[in-house]
């Protein structure tokens, strides 16, 4: 049977715990530290032997060299061309990847840094399809574009929102109440934002994670995957005509929100 537990590092990451109860295996996903990791495999007697990486940020990578020393025998599989060099397997957009009897198809979300993946299995873990998408989509939110264009981002987060409605959508950033104060303010008449704001906000009052959301809450809710929504598209036009910037494309209209969150 296969589990799935977040693991909180620093102030407000998640490293995903992925176990195979009736072998002890598991999989990490973004292990950004280590110590965090080694005590929920410690006190769950679990076997690491397998590590995702969805990019090279710090915050996601920055255990693994302490992991892999207590675990030596543990693949670590991420981005090929990738400024983290710690990959004993490196993967393109289109493989796929086996681990226990799950398969994941490695997708290329470039945007937040240009070596972005994520991984996707239609195997249900905890009833649902699961997509690790590292920082790329969010709760109500998407990552910042540090190094790709919003042209790159649009292009990865359509692919995402092609993906089945019933996707459990593991992030690795507890930033969901922050998107939704800024998703608010551009649609402060939208009842089910407001209704999905005061769940999240009691989620977070009795101190549970408001991840994984749902891929088809996030295409109703999520500005950044509403960028041909009319709603969201009138107050993207209003807001570009106040900045000076175009809106005359899909890219535009996502780069415009983008510019909004940045600035918010």
């Amino acid at each position: 049977m296969l589990t799935i537990s977040a693991i909180p590092a620093f102030s407000d990451n998640y490293i995903w715990c992925l176990a195979d109860t009736d072998t002890g295996k598991a999989l990490i996903v973004d292990p950004g530290e280590a110590k965090p990791v080694q005590n929920h495999i410690e006190e769950n007697g679990l076997t690491l032997d397998t590590i995702l990486v969805t990019h090279h940020h710090p915050d996601h990578v920055g255990g693994i060299k302490a992991l892999i020393q207590g675990y030596p025998d543990c693949r670590v599989i991420g981005p090929a061309e990738s400024p983290f060099q710690g990959n004993t397997n490196s993967v393109h957009p289109g493989d796929e990847v086996v681990w226990e009897h799950v398969t994941f198809q490695v997708m290329s979300v470039p945007g937040h840094t240009l070596d972005h993946i994520a991984f996707f299995t239609d195997v249900e873990i905890a009833g649902r399809p699961a997509l690790f998408c590292g920082d790329t989509l969010f709760v109500c939110g998407c990552g910042r574009l540090f190094e790709g264009t919003a042209a790159q981002m649009l292009e990865s987060l359509k692919s995402i929102r092609e993906l089945p409605g019933t996707t459990a959508v593991y992030c690795a950033h507890e930033y969901t109440l922050a998107n939704l104060r800024f998703a608010r303010s551009w649609l402060p008449d939208d009842s089910e934002l407001e209704a999905f704001e005061r769940q999240c906000k009691e989620r977070r009052e009795a101190g549970e994670p408001t991840v994984p959301s749902i891929l088809e809450d996030e295409k109703r809710l999520n500005p950044f995957l509403r960028w041909d929504d009319p709603a969201v598209v009138s107050v993207a036009k209003q807001y570009c005509t106040e900045q000076g910037l175009p809106a005359d494309s899909d890219s535009a209209i996502f780069a415009a929100i983008r510019h909004g969150k940045d600035n918010f």
